[in-house]
């Protein structure tokens, strides 16, 4: 089964991509010029290692082994057919499946495997070789990949969902909101790798204790007092190898969730658990049809606690094209929990449809501050502008309570009005991250930029800016498959913690910027 392209767009496809699709955002994009590659500026190193003796991954970009017996042989280029294939697909089809169990708890040995009967196989995942070329002429080995292009043909099946009651109408009325001055762009002392928070040989081990052997994103959010919730999009498990997301004979979970208590980040993201449908196996949280071409996956873009309810902005994918960084939406959407993330219903009202693929908010991240909660969206794909909108706290699943910001505005959602949002930011962006940090009285917003090759930061005294300038915290120059850039909620002014994922190794990594 084919899968989706994640990784980032090289700089050196920006071009060409803009020019087959054409710049569908608000404004021009000026695209830098792409620099020459270099090839990898760290030296070789041997693969990090955790206190169990597993073998990680290192996300950096490095030169080769040395050592001429242990040269990485080269991954094959494989070159996908597509075959037709009428599927049809039941509608409404099958309700989610809520199935939990209550955790078993981890050994008092933390390498110990809480589960031997169903995980114990401690041998290291294959990581992908260094980028860098060997010596010697080696031809690349080309592979003709047929690949499944199913053609949905819906029938009736299923069960019907409960109907929601639909909200009240509740209209806001138009109130001004220029941007604001803005304030010095932040500066950035140093980034460092903190540690591999997913996959084999990482600091949880989430292999051996939850079946999470491949995953990304990371983002988080504080649930409660005292913990944090740190959702996880496509995950893989048993069967799973290095070099990208796996198939669906992989254990495949369209999203994950764990979480974290501890505070001293400088030792790593340590992840206390998962919510679990079965013994050692994290479960799904938010159903998905897995159906290329109608509903391939659902993925969380954001979480946020108001009270004692969790939200979670997600999208729902059509299908991941064969472009990198690109990606076609069924439309953009919030789903609620009242457990505590232990099972999620999805609104059937908070829902922002993709029409004709020019829907603003499909990859929406939402943060809740003072009075309201605060929606900063994009559209499908990492190729467009961010815009607006809020919602009175008590009103997030009433789509009629939004306002978009438009033109120094705030304006009811009314018609098109979410079609007109202003770009809060000039460029391109992609898997936004946003916060409000209480220590500068500041907001932050962190994302990546695929025009500069980088995960960039911005800073505003307003959400709706003005924005300072980006300012560059990891460079896909020494991060070559980075995305992603979630910030954890307990960070300070002077210290910024955020996870990225890294394509070849596809799995999580915790960063730590710090900040003068």
């Amino acid at each position: 089964m084919g899968f989706r392209h994640r990784r980032p767009l090289l700089q050196s496809e920006i071009p060409a991509t803009l020019a087959l699709f054409g710049v569908l955002t608000l404004g021009a994009v000026l695209l830098p010029a792409a620099p020459a590659v270099a090839g990898p500026v760290h030296p070789w190193a041997a693969p990090p290692v955790n206190s169990c003796g597993e073998t990680g991954f290192d996300p950096l970009a490095r030169q080769p082994n040395p050592d001429p017996s242990q040269k990485q042989p080269e991954a094959p280029i494989k070159i996908p057919v597509p075959v037709p294939q009428i599927v049809t697909v039941q509608v409404p089809g099958p309700k989610p499946d809520n199935t939990r169990i209550d955790p078993v708890a981890l050994p008092s040995d933390p390498c110990g495997n809480p589960c031997p009967d169903i995980r114990d196989d401690p041998a290291p995942t294959t990581a992908p070789g260094g980028t860098g070329s060997g010596s010697g002429l080696s031809l690349p080995r080309i592979e003709i990949a047929p690949e499944a292009e199913p053609i949905p043909i819906p029938v009736p099946g299923g069960e019907a969902p409960e109907p929601q009651a639909p909200p009240t109408s509740d209209v806001q009325p138009s109130e001004p909101a220029p941007a604001v001055a803005p304030v010095p762009a932040p500066q950035v002392d140093s980034v460092q790798l903190v540690d591999q928070v997913t996959g084999h040989g990482s600091l949880n081990r989430t292999d051996m204790r939850w079946s999470v052997d491949g995953t990304d994103l990371g983002l988080m959010w504080e649930n409660k007092p005292g913990q944090v919730a740190v959702v996880f999009g496509d995950t893989f498990g048993k069967g799973w190898q290095a070099g990208g997301a796996g198939t669906d004979q992989q254990d495949w979970r369209s999203n994950t969730i764990a979480y974290s208590s501890n505070h001293d980040l400088s030792q790593g993201l340590v992840l206390d658990d998962f919510v679990q449908n079965s013994r050692c196996h994290a479960a799904e949280i938010l159903d998905s049809r897995k159906i290329k071409n109608f509903e391939h996956t659902t993925i969380p873009t954001s979480g946020f606690a108001i009270g004692d309810r969790q939200y979670l902005t997600y999208m729902s994918i059509n299908h991941w094209s064969r472009i990198p960084g690109m990606w076609w939406t069924n439309d953009g959407g919030i789903a609620y929990s009242d457990d505590n993330g232990r099972t999620w219903t999805k609104s059937q009202w908070a829902r922002w449809d993709n029409l004709f693929g020019l829907g603003r908010f499909q990859v929406a991240t939402m943060v809740p501050h003072g009075d309201y909660a605060y929606m900063f969206g994009t559209p499908n794909g990492r190729l467009g502008v961010i815009g607006l909108a809020r919602v009175p706290s008590d009103q997030v699943l009433n789509k009629s309570a939004y306002q978009y910001w438009i033109d120094g505005t705030w304006v009811a959602a009314d018609g098109a009005n979410e079609l007109l949002a202003t770009p809060i930011v000039s460029g391109t962006a992609s898997e936004l991250s946003v916060r409000f940090d209480r220590d500068s009285g500041q907001w932050q917003m962190v994302y990546l930029d695929v025009t500069r090759g980088q995960i960039v930061m911005r800073t505003a005294a307003q959400p709706q800016g003005a924005w300072s300038d980006p300012v560059p915290l990891l460079s896909t120059e020494d991060y070559p498959t980075a995305y992603g850039g979630f910030m954890h909620p307990w960070s300070t002014g002077k210290d910024l913690y955020f996870t990225v994922s890294a394509w070849n190794s596809y799995n999580v990594y915790l960063m730590h910027a710090t900040l003068k």
